[in-house]
């Protein structure tokens, strides 16, 4: 009998784990946003490194400064919340160039690599 009812207690015990983890990362996005969990999205929205294909990243601009504002909004600290506006903005600035024009990209590249640099610091 023992060995029917303890793997179904370790599978019970394992759900109970899951759900608290659900619960606990549904409050975060229900209101305001950890600096955590605000962080964590935010980096994984900015993934800039120099072998990005210009013509994605300015396809997906408008998008990602969204989601850029939108954890802005989330965010309680003020640091924070600057340098999520300060990338939603690159972003938007990259949406309105011309995607030929490959110096500009690489000068708005180093632009928001540096802002990326400043998050991260702001999240430390």
């Amino acid at each position: 009998m023992w060995k029917r009812t303890a793997p179904v207690a370790a599978l019970g015990m394992l759900l109970l784990a899951g759900c608290s983890e659900v619960s606990e990362i549904s409050k975060s996005v229900g209101g305001a946003a950890d600096k955590a969990s605000v962080c964590g999205q935010a980096l994984g929205i900015v993934d800039l490194n120099p072998n990005v294909d210009p013509e994605q990243v300015q396809s997906e601009a408008a998008d990602k400064a969204q989601e850029l504002r939108d954890l802005a909004g989330k965010a309680t600290e003020q640091d924070l919340k600057q340098n999520l506006t300060a990338l939603a903005d690159g972003y938007v600035e990259l949406e309105q160039q011309r995607a030929d024009r490959i110096g500009d990209f690489n000068q708005w590249l180093q632009q928001n690599l540096n802002k990326l640099d400043q998050l991260r610091q702001a999240c430390t």
